[in-house]
């Protein structure tokens, strides 16, 4: 079996911008078809969006290009995907969620509060032994300051995974003719 995974120089980190018709189902197809061409997901974000017919699905995967544009390629075939496109990080805004909670006693509270101003991060929940941190930005940030918050020690960690869009003011869903939502059921 061959592992299309990030393993070669070419590999590099890709968002795709995936538009879906609103319905039970269409998400297991899109990514059983990751799954049967042996790539990972590093992060995945599902939502409905300015039309309640349409989803957009956020997927970051490491891919080479040319295994990647077959992935493109057979994603476009699957009933019920509209619109695929690779979004360029210098063409998009990108954010991810992250809640954090670090070890904070009496002792290095003080130590993880100057980390959390640094960052302009928010402190959601405190416990006498413990400081549970909301941070929103791009993943380079997110990395950064969970780098700082090891030492203190992380007992839990959870992600949203990533979501963005294109800078400007179109949207990805204009190109998407609402005569377009259920026709795909007659190919």
């Amino acid at each position: 079996m061959v592992n299309n995974s990030a393993t070669h120089s070419e590999a590099r980190q890709h968002i795709l911008s995936v538009l879906v018709e609103n319905r039970p189902g269409v998400l297991a197809r899109v990514t059983g078809l990751f799954a049967r061409r042996s790539f990972n997901i590093d992060s995945l974000s599902v939502s409905s969006t300015e039309r309640a017919d349409i989803s957009r699905i956020t997927v970051t995967t490491d891919a080479e290009p040319e295994p990647l544009e077959q992935i493109i390629k057979q994603l476009n075939k699957l009933l019920h995907v509209l619109k695929i496109v690779e979004l360029n990080p210098e063409q998009a805004v990108e954010r991810e969620l992250v809640l954090i909670k670090v070890k904070a006693n009496e002792r290095n509270r003080s130590d993880v509060l100057e980390i959390v101003k640094l960052f302009r991060v928010r402190v959601v929940d405190v416990h006498p032994e413990s400081l549970t941190i909301e941070a929103t930005g791009a993943q380079g940030k997110l990395d950064a300051l969970m780098g700082l918050l090891t030492p203190f020690g992380m007992v839990e960690l959870v992600r949203s995974g990533a979501v963005a869009l294109t800078r400007g003011p179109k949207a990805l869903s204009e190109k998407v003719p609402e005569i377009q939502i259920g026709e795909r059921l007659n190919r």
